[in-house]
């Protein structure tokens, strides 16, 4: 049995790496293409409010959550099919002392195939336990990446609002 997350409960797909990273992984039915194209259209799995382009090499963009966070991004690589990382170049959390703990974060997305399914490493290079953020991060990533993520890869719909659900 896999260990469960503090936050959700996951599903048998993945499984919660007990390291000083965000780290999760999935297993799907689904083409590395498909979860490549999932991956860079993140407005349909983690905030509509992003502007600006996610998907090309190189080019900064915008995300937002409401008035508790916001980022500047920039999309530092991009191989199809195989790997995406983003580079966090300003953040701000709404009650965080720091505003710089994400600020030089990597975030991470590495495909591979597995016999007949592929397999997704998210990572959040750079997230300690010791920041502020650490656990409602923790807890955000879960929920987008398990939940609203999956869904768009395994469904072709993310859940945006996972986390108003009971």
């Amino acid at each position: 049995m896999r260990p469960r997350s503090r936050c959700h409960q996951t599903s048998s797909a993945l499984w919660r790496a007990p390291v000083e990273i965000a780290a999760l992984r999935h297993l799907v039915e689904q083409s590395p293409a498909e979860v490549f194209k999932a991956i860079n259209d993140p407005r349909a799995w983690w905030s509509e409010s992003i502007e600006g382009s996610t998907a090309k090499l190189n080019e900064e963009w915008n995300y937002h959550f409401g008035d508790n966070h916001r980022s500047k991004m920039k999309t530092i690589e991009t191989t199809p099919d195989k790997k995406v990382v983003w580079l966090v170049e300003e953040n701000y959390f709404k009650n965080v002392k720091d505003q710089s703990e994400w600020v030089g974060n990597k975030i991470t997305f590495e495909i591979s195939k597995h016999s007949d399914k592929t397999k997704l490493v998210f990572t959040q290079i750079g997230l300690v336990p010791t920041y502020d953020c650490y656990k409602s991060c923790d807890c955000a990533w879960t929920g987008f990446v398990e939940k609203s993520l999956y869904s768009l890869i395994t469904t072709g719909k993310g859940q945006l609002t996972w986390h108003q659900e009971k």
